[in-house]
């Protein structure tokens, strides 16, 4: 076999189907579009969410709900978290740059520290908030809850 001998197999290659080229051809006329209509025209793009004309689904729904734009978000770190961290680095001062160069916060990220855990020995935490159970688990500690 050579180069100039290769062609595809038996049912392979199918026939292009050459639209509005006349009767002859079998898609002369209206051009297997059908009859009329918007979807038979040039330049026929179907908008997102066109239901024919009837009322589509995102206006027959009622809008509903609330997002209020000064809701604070906080991640949440809980003491667990913050003693394998200290277990970790050896860390007796844990900041936001520490959780962060450690995976537990992102950049943007406003920090609380939560109770859930305990805490065996650290010098002082800063963070952008605490909970009740947190202070005290820190204090017990021997530490100090720094409030950013």
């Amino acid at each position: 076999m050579k180069l100039h001998q290769l062609k595809p197999a038996e049912g392979a290659v199918k026939r292009e189907k050459r639209i509005g080229r006349g009767q002859g051809s079998g898609h002369g006329g209206t051009s297997t579009r059908g009859h009329k209509g918007a979807k038979s025209r040039s330049g026929y793009s179907k908008k997102i969410g066109f239901e024919g004309g009837q009322m589509p689904l995102q206006r027959r729904i009622p809008k509903f709900g609330f997002t209020n734009p000064n809701k604070v978000e906080y991640k949440a770190i809980n003491l667990d978290d913050l003693q394998s961290l200290i277990e970790k680095t050896g860390a007796t001062v844990i900041d936001i740059a520490l959780l962060q160069d450690n995976g537990l916060a992102s950049k943007n990220d406003l920090i609380k520290i939560l109770g859930r855990g305990e805490l065996n020995s650290i010098q002082e935490v800063k963070a952008n908030a605490f909970s009740k159970s947190a202070i005290e688990a820190i204090e017990k500690a021997g530490g100090k809850a720094v409030v950013l």
